[in-house]
């Protein structure tokens, strides 16, 4: 991996005086931002000899407790290990009250041992880098929805929608409605203003189909890597601008149980070294390439679901006729199919992964898809036939709604295993029992509703 280099420092810090301090970042493997805030004389030595971190930072649960069979904790005494800053990540962050910047941080491969095992931005890279060893270069974009709430719960401690600019509650929505995008201007202008600072290339802004729900679009990059730096980064900023919005940015697959999920749809090509789309083609369904790498991504849809959908409440979002996928299928300019090939000019022709929740880690998604993507041109997996019309009635098998059953298919996997390493998994797997077990040992409001007085 290339870290930044010692003069990006040096520029920004004459470049922005007035910045006082740097919040410090690494995504860990539940996507959550960790790290600590640093003053502005103590940028500098990031830079030139990287800063110790825990090893217990990137095997955490969601809540944030040690697991202690990661191997990260104490069969290592919680040792330091030494992360770097990513390059091109060093910004502003727009929203805060004092000045401050971010940098985000990655995983030396030896001096951040053994915390660097579990490092997803790692582990995307390794995937990317022997896609590319094979003359494949993946181009990539991420979709992300989500809720914007209010700060205040309802009077039964709910979550619920934010008011609009008006100082209305919208219980209802109009799902493409040009009026509930202008009752949220202020939010989206300063979100626009600060991805522009940032560099993160928002694009379009859709109102979905509940009230709160926002869709906003990422443009495609090249680089593959570089579109997931941006999507977890876009994910931060969403949230930062939301409170100061008086906000909250929901990125939950499910928050409500009678209204929309959210997700977080996937758009990828292969281009070759001079940049030319492999999936090119005047034929809607793309090239023989582009089949191999459906067939790829189905064949491993199973192992990879726990990336796509790492929660319990993950699977609440898997529901008939939602626009949220059911079962490994793929088609045309199709909605109701899980791997979606886009219409448009020959030159654009693409594949929309549409099975991830708003709360995946974008790393480990990116990866889970472009590991399944190389198999199938590897083998040369076959997709079958593309489904036409509704996908939901023609499904023949559909894929698991429950947590456990995805943990144990990863556990057994020995395509996951070879494809993203079995260090990786020791801690990933571990960190997502733990949370299945925590998750389940927690008596909540649902069971007394069901069972206090019937039971």
């Amino acid at each position: 991996m290339s870290f930044a280099h010692t003069q990006e420092a040096r520029d920004f810090l004459e470049q922005n005086p007035d910045i006082e301090a740097f919040e410090l970042f690494i995504i860990d493997n539940n996507g959550v931002p960790r790290g600590k805030l640093l003053h502005r004389d103590e940028l500098l030595a990031v830079y030139e000899t990287g800063r110790p971190l825990p090893s217990t930072i990137l095997g955490l649960t969601i809540n944030g407790d040690d697991v202690e069979n990661s191997g990260l904790v104490w069969d290592v005494g919680d040792i330091d290990c030494r992360a770097y800053p990513v390059a091109g990540s060093l910004t502003r962050l727009p929203w805060r009250l004092m000045p401050t910047a971010a940098v985000q941080v990655s995983m030396h491969g030896e001096e951040g041992m053994p915390a660097a095992i579990a490092d997803p931005r790692r582990l995307l890279e390794k995937v990317i880098n022997e896609l590319q060893a094979d003359g494949y270069y993946p181009v990539m974009a991420a979709e992300l929805e989500f809720y914007l709430l209010d700060q205040k719960r309802d009077a039964h401690g709910r979550p619920q929608p934010a008011l609009d600019a008006d100082g209305g509650r919208p219980y209802s929505t109009q799902v493409y409605g040009l009026r509930e995008l202008e009752q949220i201007e202020p939010f989206l202008a300063d979100l626009y203003a600060a991805c522009k600072a940032q560099g993160i290339p928002a694009r379009t802004a859709i109102s979905e189909y509940a009230p709160g729900q926002v869709e906003i679009t990422l443009e495609h990059r090249t680089d593959a890597l570089q579109a997931m730096d941006e999507a977890v980064r876009y994910k931060r900023l969403v949230k930062g601008v939301a409170h100061k919005h008086g906000m909250t940015a929901c990125f939950m697959a499910k928050p409500f149980d009678h209204i929309a999920g959210t997700g977080m749809h996937m758009h990828v090509s292969l281009a070759d070294k001079d940049g030319r789309n492999l999936f090119a083609s005047e034929a809607p369904e793309g090239t023989p390439l582009l089949k191999q790498a459906v067939g790829g991504m189905l064949s491993t849809l199973l192992d990879s679901l726990l990336f796509f959908c790492p929660n319990a409440n993950s699977y609440r979002r898997f529901q008939a006729n939602s626009y949220a996928p059911l079962a490994p299928t793929w088609g045309v300019d199709n909605r109701t199919v899980s791997l979606r090939v886009p219409g448009g000019p020959a030159n654009s022709r693409h594949i929309e992964h549409r099975i991830c929740g708003a709360d995946a880690n974008p790393y480990l998604a990116a990866a889970a898809i472009l590991a399944g993507i190389h198999r199938g041109i590897r083998e040369q997996l076959d997709p079958g036939a593309p489904i036409e019309g509704n996908g939901y009635a023609q499904a023949t098998e559909v894929l698991p709604t429950d947590w456990l059953t995805t943990l144990r298919a990863l556990e057994k996997s020995a395509w996951a295993r070879d494809a993203l390493g079995e260090d990786f998994l020791r801690v990933f797997l571990a960190v997502k029992n733990a949370e299945y077990r925590q998750f389940m040992g927690e008596v909540g409001e649902q069971d007394w509703r069901w069972y206090l007085q019937q039971a």
